[in-house]
């Protein structure tokens, strides 16, 4: 089961230019850290994928091993983690996350 689950992850990395692994849904977020990253991600008017590491069997605990980062929420962009809660809103004020996401959705090699 392990394997799959980190087959799953891989997966889920690479097939969505904007992932978030969060406690809870965007609709009903179980912590604050999780719901204020969706709040922001939403505010740029792109879609984005999310993963429940509550209700994911073995999301929670195999996301950290493979990622080396121990906190969620944790957000991908493009497939490559750039951090969470903290580290996403210190882009944006710094004028940094806007353009990322942007640049996600001009590269052609991503789905949704």
């Amino acid at each position: 089961m392990t394997q799959n689950v980190i087959e799953q992850i891989k997966s889920d990395i690479q097939s969505n230019k904007i992932l978030i692994y969060m406690k809870g849904t965007p609709e009903a977020p179980q912590c604050g850290f999780s719901a204020a990253t969706v709040e922001l991600i939403k505010s740029f008017g792109h879609p984005f994928a999310t993963r429940d590491i509550l209700a994911g069997p073995g999301l929670r605990e195999q996301v950290p091993k493979l990622t080396n980062w121990p906190t969620f929420p944790q957000v991908f962009v493009s497939g490559k983690l750039i951090g969470g809660c903290d580290i996403v809103h210190e882009m944006h004020e710094r004028g940094e996350l806007e353009p990322l996401l942007a640049e996600a959705f001009n590269s052609p090699n991503k789905s949704t």
